[in-house]
């Protein structure tokens, strides 16, 4: 009798709770091939980021997610095969060499894991492909519009979903098949021995995202955070759940529901809403990623409509090494660098800098930021930076922020400046250099 071999392909749902795709590979193949697939940095995010490597906080907290998940993975039975190559090749010798007949993976709103899935699908027609959104509020079937007929901003989202039923969250998968014998083997990559970075609550992982969701609302951090949301430093002013969402360590349904009971324990204000309300601004670029594809890196955006910027490399490398004019912005970028995060506020400083006061292409900041953000989530990102740059889900055009007066709003004292080492001796943003000429690129 013919056997069902599966092969789940990890990519951002991270964890066996609440994994409805994970339960359900469970229940119908034989064998189980669990995979995951390093992220690469492509010849697109090269050019455009100017690294030649992921930020080393950013591949201490992906390397301690995965061995978190190899560990639960192990405590059920199963082994996690870890490549550091592009899935694709990957994938395809899998499937071929070891007979799959079951092939399942997060619905991604990323543009080049969608396609490696069609290729693959076309490769192999005889292969029952099994996809789900993982990581959302909800799912395509439950929203009251067609994908294609998205909002085109986040309000006019937001009031069409906020009444739409959120589905319960599952529990933990207690089985899973056995694992198909391979002629491969495969060791996850070492962890370094220099420092991870200066936030010692932000380990990866299922269990560590679970203990700290667990934590902010064992106490009443939530009942004030939109009146603390906004400053730059300091670990319980925000919910920092961001990293662990990010690689899907914990769902957004389960941060939901524990939201909710807070609530029924604590009492709703304005500020528990805040944190649901944020839930959907990052579902909307869920959403807005899946509609708009490729556009999502386009130059001119959704809009068709190209801003006016270029590139200039050494206003981009002294925006990376936190040598602008601009104190706050060097802060923000310095804690970037060390730590691979940055709070809401400092991403919004960073970028309306970048955009508006050095009139750098968005790409190559949006590029930046996916090399070095521990919280890097596709459509976030991208989604985020057309959103200021004027080329997004925003009518008003590009977002520019005055940053003496939000200096004088956030950092009155200088704290964080003096922190983060904002202070430089760059009082211009050039130098001159008759050969330093801006660089344009087209889409």
């Amino acid at each position: 009798m013919a056997r069902n071999v599966g092969l789940y392909w990890f990519t951002n749902d991270l964890r066996v709770s609440d994994n409805p795709l994970l339960a359900k590979a469970a229940n119908e193949v034989d064998e189980l091939i669990c995979v995951y697939c390093m992220p690469q940095l492509t010849p697109f995010l090269a050019r455009f980021s100017q690294q030649t490597q992921f930020g080393l906080a950013k591949q201490h907290f992906l390397s301690e997610s995965l061995l978190d998940l190899k560990g639960s993975l192990e405590r059920l039975g199963q082994r996690l095969h870890v490549f550091n190559q592009t899935a694709y090749p990957v994938l395809k010798s899998l499937i071929a060499d070891c007979k799959v007949t079951h092939f399942y993976t997060n619905e991604s709103a990323g543009y080049d894991e969608r396609e490696q899935l069609t290729a693959l699908q076309i490769e192999f027609p005889e292969v029952i492909v099994i996809t789900q959104a993982q990581n959302t509020l909800f799912s395509l079937s439950q929203l009251p519009f067609e994908l294609s007929k998205l909002q085109a901003t986040f309000t006019q989202f937001k009031n069409r979903v906020e009444k739409v039923a959120i589905r319960l969250p599952q529990s933990k998968v207690t089985f899973l098949p056995r694992p198909k014998e391979m002629v491969w083997r495969f060791e996850l990559p070492q962890l370094s021995n220099k420092p991870r970075h200066q936030y010692p609550f932000f380990v990866g992982g299922e269990t560590a995202a679970n203990f700290h969701c667990q934590t902010y609302f064992s106490h009443r951090w939530a009942s004030c955070y939109k009146e603390t949301r906004n400053e730059l430093d300091g670990q319980t002013h925000s919910t920092k759940f961001s990293p662990w969402l990010a690689l899907g360590a914990i769902s957004p349904v389960s941060i939901y529901f524990q939201l909710k009971q807070y609530e029924g324990v604590y009492g709703k204000n304005d500020s528990t809403y805040w944190i649901g309300f944020e839930l959907l601004w990052r579902e909307y670029f869920y959403w807005y990623g899946r509609k708009h594809k490729r556009s999502l890196f386009s130059y001119s955006g959704i809009t068709g409509k190209s801003p006016i910027a270029s590139f200039y490399p050494q206003r981009f490398k002294a925006w990376v090494e936190g040598n602008t004019p601009y104190p706050i912005v060097n802060a923000c970028m310095n804690q970037l660098r060390t730590t691979g995060y940055l709070s809401n506020r400092g991403r919004q400083l960073a970028a309306s800098c970048f955009v508006n006061e050095l009139g750098l292409d968005w790409r190559h900041g949006a590029a930046y930021f996916e090399t070095a953000l521990i919280d890097y989530d596709v459509a976030s990102n991208w989604g985020n930076w057309q959103y200021l740059a004027g080329v997004g889900a925003d009518p008003r055009g590009a977002r520019q922020f005055n940053l003496e007066k939000q200096t004088e709003m956030y950092d009155p004292e200088r704290a964080f400046i003096n922190k983060w080492k904002g202070e430089s001796r760059q009082s211009a943003i050039d130098s001159v250099d008759a050969v330093d000429w801006p660089i344009s690129f087209e889409d």
